[in-house]
């Protein structure tokens, strides 16, 4: 299940709000609610958790527990069920001075469903479950082979990461002098093979037995790449996973990409396509209608303010508290908000030009 960068945004923050806070001893709360179990059970087992913490050695430990446990419960007393996807809720003494009492109740409900129950008092807020939704683990593998180079990477979620190149030993189309044709189409032919079987060689190495991968996907110029293919080289078990062959114009890292730009169809549910193509159009009407256009902290407001902003395009990277302004502006006029990564060349391209951008409803001059 993917999340989205809003999603992924809000959980971040989330993260590291509730990382700032330390317990003095084992005296913060955490407890991580299933989908679909039933939040009377947890409100009654919290319950009990205030007898056995009456146990508690230390005066101070113990009232910081049991009045945690106590906001805690009033706080699921209001959800009348467990949401959708679980409820991950928190609670403790933040107070910065000991002796000092200041108790603050969390909840969130994750963008991926909850699987695993969980209650646990600590110096520190249980927080991994969280972090791990943030973790992409689904990848393509990606291939590209002609006669004389292959390229074989991953794509997780939107970052190519590349695994391995190899070059073939194949001659050049210009034969050596005294070779014959037909021997020097042999060598050719010969060096050819040797090349498709290492790469299949690589491609069942890297990805074969590999659990989060949903597809691989291969490309290349001209027939090289269909020749390859059914060569017959490659393991089964490798090419029953091929979803998708592309033509290319090249190979490379400028092929990798051109790769996953030409995988629109097979990767329209990742969010590498989705957030390329929002960050193309807005560069693309900039160079040819600026004045749809709007880029810049106090520009970008000025025209959200003046509600001509269709979508805001906000980087990941700017300060959570201007990204707070600018939602909320954006939502007294039905302006959409994207929160978009660093891990594109056009995600890079707008935190540079001041991390905030805007598609216009209407053109602005000036």
């Amino acid at each position: 299940m993917q999340i989205t960068e809003k999603q992924k945004h809000e959980l971040k923050k989330f993260i590291k709000e509730l990382e700032r806070h330390k317990g003095r001893h084992t005296e913060l709360v955490s407890v991580y609610i299933p989908q679909g179990y039933d939040i009377v059970k947890i409100i009654n087992h919290l319950d009990q958790e205030k007898g056995t913490a009456t146990n508690i050695k230390s005066a101070a430990t113990r009232k910081n527990v049991i009045d945690s446990l106590e906001k805690m419960t009033q706080h699921l007393k209001l959800y009348k069920k467990t949401p959708e996807n679980g409820l991950a809720v928190f609670a403790g003494n933040v107070a910065e001075r000991e002796g000092q009492q200041d108790f603050k109740v969390w909840s969130i409900e994750p963008p991926i469903p909850l699987k695993t129950r969980i209650y646990r008092c600590d110096k520190e807020f249980v927080l991994d479950l969280l972090r791990d939704m943030l973790e992409i683990k689904e990848v393509y593998g990606l291939v590209i082979v002609d006669r004389r180079d292959a390229n074989i990477a991953y794509l997780k979620g939107k970052t190519i990461i590349p695994i391995l190149k190899t070059h073939s030993e194949v001659p050049g189309k210009t034969k050596a002098g005294g070779q014959s044709s037909v021997r020097f189409e042999r060598l050719r032919e010969g060096a050819k093979i040797d090349h498709f079987k290492k790469v299949a060689e690589y491609m069942k190495e890297k990805f074969l037995g590999d659990k989060n991968l949903k597809g691989i996907i291969v490309g290349g110029p001209g027939p090289t790449k269909y020749d390859f293919i059914d060569t017959g080289y490659i393991t089964t078990e490798v090419k029953n996973k091929i979803i998708a062959i592309k033509d290319l114009s090249y190979t490379g890292d400028f092929g990798l990409n051109e790769l996953v730009e030409k995988s629109e169809d097979v990767l329209a549910k990742e969010g590498i396509i989705e957030e390329k193509k929002i960050m193309g159009k807005f560069f693309e009407l900039l160079s040819t209608k600026p004045g749809m256009v709007s880029y810049g902290i106090d520009e970008t407001m000025k025209k959200v303010k003046l509600g001509a902003a269709d979508t805001l395009l906000i980087s990941e990277e700017m300060d959570d508290k201007k990204i707070e302004e600018f939602e909320m502006e954006a939502s007294k006029v039905g302006t959409n908000v994207r929160i978009i990564s660093t891990e594109t060349s056009e995600g890079v391209q707008l935190r540079d030009i001041g991390k905030i951008a805007a598609i216009l409803r209407y053109e602005v001059i000036g």
